[in-house]
């Protein structure tokens, strides 16, 4: 049995997910033994450019935080004796000015290693996490919105034809520094010129914690798939709640609750111009990717 570590730095949340991979009878499992998730929201300074913070640098609240959760991270990778592990941070880390001075500091106090990846490395990342998903000759859009960008990639017959990120994300909607509008013209216009009348009719799969969290509210389990529909009238759901009655009613999480909806209306709006009247949720992010490619890094020794 090897263990696996994934670390994923995102914009709205922190994730490290602690893996057993167990071999028996030549059927391989991943079995989860260890998973925290700490809302830091490192967008949150990063994306807000204001007075007080007018420059795109994680602040030295949120600064000594991050330190804090990646020495508690280091000490449960090294608790649980790990094989490999592989940390990456998304888009609040590789815009912050002093992202790659943190991520040194981190090396440096810690011995961690991690990465700052670009958007086309994340979008591999998460397509060896759901292409197990796919199936022979359909088109598939895939959508990922995380807290400061989302990511789209078309599949058609289970091979990745197109990939695009875009700076637009649900932490990014609370503080816009630059016009969301004229980003989701972008997208609109990228996802009309690439998906084709040609590749027939176009399924959705949604991955990220907001469409996970909708997918539950709509009382669908994972893997199955939801109408455009259902999704819409979910959504509306949630926005008719207060920020209080989304956490205490709801029971959200308070980082999923005041971002949830403006994550919504980018998964709805993307599923929209791409005329997809489907969308499936495999529950799946960047650190299952991570998982399929540390495993297959310990195959090939």
């Amino acid at each position: 049995m090897i263990k696996l570590a994934a670390i994923d730095i995102g914009s709205n949340a922190i994730r490290l997910q602690v893996t057993s991979v167990i071999s028996y009878e030549e059927k391989v499992t991943l079995k989860k033994l260890e998973y925290v998730r700490f809302p830091l929201r490192l967008g949150q300074d990063v994306f807000e450019v204001t007075e007080d913070n007018p420059t795109q640098r994680i602040g030295p609240e949120r600064a000594a935080k991050f330190l804090k959760l990646m020495k508690a991270f280091k000490l449960l990778i090294d608790l649980y004796e790990v094989d490999g592990y592989l940390g990456c941070a998304t888009s609040a880390m590789r815009e912050a000015e002093n992202g790659a001075e943190l991520i040194e500091q981190v090396r440096n106090d810690y011995d961690l290693e991690l990465q700052i990846i670009d958007g086309d490395t994340e979008a591999e990342i998460l397509n060896k996490a759901m292409i197990s998903f796919l199936e022979e000759n359909k088109t598939y859009l895939h959508i990922d919105v995380g807290g400061g960008s989302t990511e789209l990639n078309l599949y058609v017959n289970k091979e990745k034809i197109m990939a695009r990120s875009f700076p637009i994300g649900s932490v990014r909607r609370l503080n816009p520094r630059k016009s969301l509008a004229q980003v989701g013209e972008e997208m609109q216009q990228w996802i009309k010129a690439n998906v084709k009348k040609e590749y027939g009719k176009v399924t959705a799969i949604g991955t990220g914690g907001n469409i996970n969290k909708i997918f539950d509210l709509a009382g669908k389990k994972s893997g199955k798939i939801l109408p455009i529909n259902k999704v819409i009238s979910t959504r509306d759901f949630v926005a008719g709640h207060t920020l209080e009655e989304r956490i205490n009613k709801l029971q959200l999480n308070p980082d999923r609750a005041d971002v949830i909806v403006y994550a919504s209306d980018i998964y709805i709006s993307a599923m929209q111009w791409a005329k997809s009247a489907t969308i499936l949720v495999p529950n799946v992010g960047l650190k299952d990717g991570v998982m399929q490619m540390l495993y297959q890094k310990h195959l090939n020794k």
